[in-house]
């Protein structure tokens, strides 16, 4: 059994987080979870309740948050950046009341919010962009990308060739030629090397973020001589990644 809280990091509808604590005398560490959806607004964080759960059972805090995302007020560029930047900080104000211990913060990201949590350990490096978004304030020791958008280029052009409109262009408020020095600062792959232990899990099955994202990431990790694991499971499509009873989900479990 855990607790299940509600909290909110600001004062949108959308600026919240439910946080689960395991029964456990001694703060605990904390796991935050990162929703995917292409940023959508007609998705939500419920998709990652069930991994939240399972982690909490095993004895994680988890922090499953919510944010502006395209639809909404202040959705996009660059509320939705800003918003996961301050729904982690929210942690240092809670930490006392809920017993959380910080010093080893992991990030899990799923698709959407695989692209957000590799960019927010990317903020622990690039100070230099904190006149743009706000600081991040807490460290992150481990970041978990699940079928991730690790490059938004790459993600709008293979939309692109599909005769698709990109949720991505949408997100950083115009195309990769239209507003280029957006796409260098939010796109995980220009943002490397970055020094947090990065894991990349991707299905080889995945129809919506092809695994060459996670594979060419991987690469351009490698030659910068940076620690970074590749996880690539046969026969898994982009969803059963973060189904609890799949064996897809016992590897990302493992890489903890």
């Amino acid at each position: 059994m855990f607790n299940t809280i509600k909290l909110f990091y600001g004062e949108n509808q959308s600026q919240f987080g439910v946080l689960r604590l395991p029964e456990s005398e001694k703060p605990s560490a904390v796991i935050v979870i990162i929703h995917g959806g292409f940023w959508q607004a007609k998705f939500n964080l419920e998709e990652n309740n069930p991994i939240a759960e399972d982690l909490t059972q095993k004895g994680y805090a988890t922090w499953n948050i919510e944010y502006r995302r395209l639809g909404e007020i202040g959705g996009g560029w660059t509320g939705t950046f800003n918003d996961v930047i301050n729904a982690i900080n929210h942690l240092t104000n809670i930490k006392e009341t809920y017993h959380l211990d910080l010093s080893n913060v992991i990030i899990i990201g799923h698709s959407a919010g695989g692209h957000l949590a590799l960019w927010l350990a990317a903020r622990t490096v690039h100070k230099s962009l904190d006149y743009m978004f706000n600081e991040l304030v807490v460290p992150i020791q481990k970041v978990i990308s699940l079928a991730g958008v690790t490059d938004l280029k790459k993600m709008w052009q293979i939309h692109e060739a599909k005769g698709l409109k990109s949720p991505v262009s949408e997100l950083m408020g115009g195309t990769p030629n239209e507003v280029p020095e957006r796409y260098n600062i939010a796109s995980p792959i220009e943002l490397l090397p970055i020094n947090v232990k990065q894991i990349l899990v991707h299905g080889e099955e995945d129809k919506h973020v092809p695994p060459e994202l996670s594979e060419n990431y991987y690469l351009k990790v490698i030659e910068q001589n940076k620690h970074v694991n590749l996880v690539t499971l046969p026969d898994t499509e982009h969803f059963k990644i973060i189904e609890p009873t799949s064996r897809a989900w016992e590897s990302v479990i493992d890489t903890l």
